[in-house]
């Protein structure tokens, strides 16, 4: 299949890498030094490469906050019957966008990172593939991420952003406060060197991906649930109800079990 990745960073220098060996693959970026990194596919900087190429499958690889102007700027140049797709981690606007579109379509989120993930064993990673869109799409993907050896969840367009609201709000806001409030430490615990390494993988990604998981419209929610929970322990700690500590700890154990 003639794949087109558009975006040469983490992720799209990886699926290329992936695809590159079973496939004919091309990466288009705007910025030529960032397709240094890229090997064994094509490489584009202008769009009449693309028609040229004539992709049968785009995967939008930009940054989240580029993914719909990245796909309006190549769509003149592709061929009718190409299969969009995107492995953006949140998909507000591209049901519609996608569904105006005029194009087959497919939808997946890897859910895993090169920052943190072991590209050599991913084994205990997850990827969803959207449930909507194109049945050949969906196969293609379901056939590459059982490929890579990830648990494969599908869930609808809807469902998915619910999911990463939870997922990725809860942990993300966390890692915000440890490192807000944090202080240097000459000789820090093993609980506490972990969080650090945590938050500062977390702070590498990109401004505009932290931003928009955050701004999902369900994560407002999810972050008053970890302001409740934080009240709740602070009472308990300024009264030193070691009952209540307890009771604390046993819902902690029981949620995490």
């Amino acid at each position: 299949m003639k794949i087109l990745i558009l975006g040469a960073g983490k992720m799209g220098s990886f699926l290329t890498d992936v695809l590159s060996f079973e496939h004919d693959t091309a990466v288009y970026d705007v910025d030529p030094q960032r397709l240094r990194f890229v090997y064994h596919t094509l490489r584009f900087t202008e769009l009449a490469e693309i028609a040229e190429f004539k992709p049968e499958l785009v995967i939008n690889a930009a940054t989240v906050k580029y993914t719909i102007d990245a796909f309006n700027q190549v769509i003149p140049y592709l061929p009718k019957d190409c299969i969009l797709s995107d492995i953006a981690s949140v998909k507000t606007g591209l049901k519609e966008f996608y569904e105006k579109s005029g194009f087959r379509y497919v939808s997946t989120h890897p859910m895993f990172g090169p920052t943190f993930a072991h590209l050599d064993n991913l084994s205990k990673e997850n990827a969803i593939v959207i449930n909507e869109g194109d049945y050949m799409g969906r196969i293609f993907f379901k056939d590459l991420y059982s490929t890579l050896k990830l648990n494969i969840f599908e869930y609808s367009f809807d469902e998915h952003d619910e999911t990463m609201a939870y997922s990725l709000s809860i942990p993300f806001v966390s890692s915000f406060v440890f490192a807000a409030i944090m202080k240097h430490q000459d000789a820090p615990g093993t609980t506490f060197k972990r969080h650090l390494d945590i938050a500062r993988g977390l702070m590498s990604e990109d401004d505009f991906l932290l931003q928009e998981i955050l701004f999902n419209p369900r994560t407002p929610g999810q972050v008053e649930g970890i302001r409740r929970e934080l009240k709740e322990l602070l009472e308990i700690i300024q009264e030193k109800d070691a009952d209540g500590m307890k009771r604390y700890l046993t819902k902690i154990r029981e949620n995490i079990r």
